[in-house]
């Protein structure tokens, strides 16, 4: 409902906003949040097979979606735009999947910790790939202007040490490391104040996507419908592959929407370098105008709905 009244004060031509600077430091908080709490969870877990699977499985996400979007399209967008669109959508939105396991504390689902490490495992495979295409396919749009495209060294250092995967990594280390007793020191803020920013940062995203909408709708309809659906296809497929690893709800609804989500963060931070021929006014857009909130409102209780359907047939 946040999201949906930043969505509104956009559409009402409203000045309501989250200082820039504010909005910096939500984000942050929110992946120490989880990141901590996603350590702690594995501090009391077991090296198990399902641990082993479900990295296995995010990686392999990370690494087929972004082959099939950029297949997909290609000739629409030219090849430098698709291996960006690629890279985006095989990676993954941390707040998308924050969002998603409030979603799960407030329905009382139980998930696993290990779906933190998996997330985070998600980032660089991805803008990797995405590099990769564009060296493959992308010869003929090079120009002699163009700055000297990274090495593959460079790539995986700039999309490990972002901001945000470093934040998400670093803090589930931490979480790792630290005592019960360290924990329960700083749950007040860790736990308590989660949902009340969570709903700040909706507002924000609102009012952010509902300012990128419009950039969307003129770049035509295939653009428009491949940000729609496309998030509907790798979720469902990383529905049906977890459910052959996995019997936890939880854990199932959070592959489906690591399978959805599409990176508004990371990766247009390493497509800049990576990709600069990449046109960020077409990639970011789409991820955070369109795929995001489809995901938010329809995607997570579509799929909780699907699979407690599919558990009691």
């Amino acid at each position: 409902m946040f999201f949906l009244l930043g969505i509104i004060a956009v559409q009402l031509k409203s000045d309501l906003k989250v200082p820039e600077s504010s909005s910096k430091f939500i984000t942050l908080y929110l992946l120490l949040s989880i990141g901590f709490k996603g350590g702690q969870e594995l501090a009391h877990s077991s090296l198990s097979f399902e641990i082993i699977w479900s990295l296995i499985l995010g990686c392999f996400l990370a690494s087929s979606v972004p082959i099939l979007a950029f297949f997909l399209i290609r000739k629409k967008t030219g090849i430098s735009n698709a291996a960006a669109i690629a890279a985006s959508y095989g990676s993954v939105s941390a707040v998308t999947f924050v969002t998603a396991v409030s979603f799960l504390e407030m329905e009382n689902v139980i998930f696993d910790g290990h779906m933190i490490a998996v997330m985070a495992m998600m980032e660089a495979p991805a803008i990797i790939i995405g590099v990769l295409l564009m060296r493959r396919f992308g010869e003929s749009e090079r120009q002699e202007s163009d700055p000297a495209p990274q090495s593959i060294g460079q790539t995986i250092y700039h999309s490990l040490t972002n901001g945000s995967v470093l934040m998400l990594l670093g803090s589930l280390i931490i979480g790792l490391m630290a005592s019960e007793s360290q924990a329960a020191g700083i749950k007040p803020f860790t736990t308590d104040l989660f949902k009340g920013f969570l709903a700040l940062f909706l507002l924000d995203m609102g009012v952010t996507s509902g300012k990128h909408l419009s950039v969307v709708f003129k770049t035509g309809i295939f653009p428009f419908l491949f940000a729609g659906l496309m998030p509907f296809v790798n979720g469902l497929l990383a529905l049906m592959l977890s459910l052959k690893i996995t019997d936890s709800t939880g854990n199932q609804l959070l592959f489906a929407i690591l399978g959805a989500s599409a990176s508004y963060i990371a990766v247009p931070a390493a497509m800049k370098q990576a990709i600069p021929r990449a046109n960020p006014s077409l990639y970011l857009p789409m991820a955070l105008g369109i795929t995001f909130p489809i995901n938010v409102m329809i995607g997570i209780p579509f799929y909780y709905f699907l699979i407690q359907y599919m558990g009691a047939s």
